[in-house]
C-alpha cells in the first residue's frame, strides 16, 4: 500500500507540473523553460532558490516537479515528461542504467547529503543493544553505503576491499548480532518507531524534521564522497543551451553560499 501511495503521489505531482508549464516545456518546443524532477528537500529547495533568484538573469524559466520516491523521476525523464532530474548520485544512476537500459548522462556534482544513523531509543552507538534491529536502504548503492557507515563506526566489519558494493553477505563481524531490515529509502524515517537505529538518507531525514548535523549518532564525511547529487539528462541533451545555463547557475558562488547558510552542514556543496 505504501509503495502504491508513493507512486500515485509522484504521478499526481508530475501531472500538476506538466499542466503548469503547458506546451512550453521540453527541448523540442524551443522554449526557455526547463521541467525538472526533484526530491523536495534539499533538491527542490536549492532549485527554487535558483529559479527565484538567479534564473531570470540568464533568461531561463524552471518548472519544478516534486517526487517522493527514487524511481519515478528516472521513469519520467525516460518518457520525456521531464527535461532533467536532480535527485540522485552516480552509483544509484549506474544501477538504474544497468537494470533498465536508460541512456542518461550525469552532469557535474552539486551537493552531498551525508547519510546518517538515527535513533529514538539510544543516545550513542555504544548503547545499541545485542540483537537490535537496524534499518538500512534497500537499493544496492545506498545499502552498501549504509553498511560502510556502520563499519566505519565499529558496529560491524566488512570483507577487505568490498567498498561501496558491500552487501549483508560481506559482513565478517557482527559482535552485537544486529538484525538488518532493508526498506525503501522513503520509509526509513518511519522505521525509527520499530528499530534501535536506522540509517537514513539525508534528504528524507531533512523532510521529516531530523537535523543530520545535530540528530545523527554518526554521519558520513563529505570529503571525497562518491555520493554527490547531480543533474541527470537524456544523453545528447547535455549541450542544450538551457541545461548549460542551469549548470552554470547551480555551480555559482550564490548557490554555494545558499547551501552553506541554509543547511549548516546537513547538506554540503560538492563544488
Amino acid at each position: 500500500m505504501r509503495r502504491t501511495l508513493v507512486a500515485l503521489t509522484a504521478a499526481a505531482s508530475l501531472l500538476i507540473g506538466v499542466a503548469a508549464c503547458g506546451n512550453d516545456s521540453g527541448s523540442e518546443s524551443g522554449s526557455d523553460t526547463l521541467t525538472i524532477g526533484v526530491s523536495p528537500v534539499p533538491h527542490g529547495e536549492i532549485l527554487k532558490y535558483v529559479s527565484d533568484e538567479l534564473a531570470a538573469a540568464e533568461g531561463l524559466k524552471i518548472e519544478i516537479v516534486e517526487f517522493n520516491d527514487y524511481v519515478q523521476p528516472n521513469t519520467a525523464l525516460q518518457d520525456e515528461q521531464l527535461d532533467a532530474n536532480y535527485f540522485q548520485h552516480v552509483p544509484y544512476l549506474e544501477e538504474e542504467v544497468a537494470s533498465k537500459g536508460y541512456r542518461f548522462t550525469p552532469l557535474t556534482p552539486v551537493h552531498i547529503e551525508p547519510l546518517g544513523v538515527y535513533s529514538k531509543t539510544v543516545k550513542a552507538l555504544t548503547e545499541v543493544p545485542d540483537g537490535a534491529v537496524v534499518a538500512i536502504p534497500n537499493d544496492p548503492s545506498n545499502s552498501g553505503r549504509a553498511l560502510n557507515l556502520l563499519a566505519t563506526n565499529g558496529l560491524i566489519t566488512l570483507k577487505d576491499g568490498v567498498g561501496v558494493k558491500a552487501t549483508e553477505a560481506d559482513i565478517t563481524g557482527n559482535p552485537k548480532n544486529l538484525r538488518f531490515e532493508a526498506l525503501e529509502a522513503a520509509q526509513l524515517p518511519r522505521s525509527l518507531e520499530d528499530t534501535a537505529i536506522s540509517v537514513i538518507n539525508g534528504n528524507y531525514a531533512l523532510e521529516t524534521g531530523l537535523s543530520p548535523a545535530t540528530d545523527a549518532l554518526a554521519l558520513e564525511t563529505g570529503e571525497n564522497n562518491p555520493y554527490a547529487n547531480l543533474v541527470v539528462v537524456r544523453t545528447g541533451d547535455e549541450t542544450d543551451e538551457r541545461i548549460v545555463k542551469l549548470e552554470k547557475l547551480l555551480h555559482s558562488p550564490q548557490v554555494k553560499d545558499f547551501i552553506t547558510q541554509k543547511y549548516k552542514g546537513a547538506v554540503v556543496a560538492a563544488f
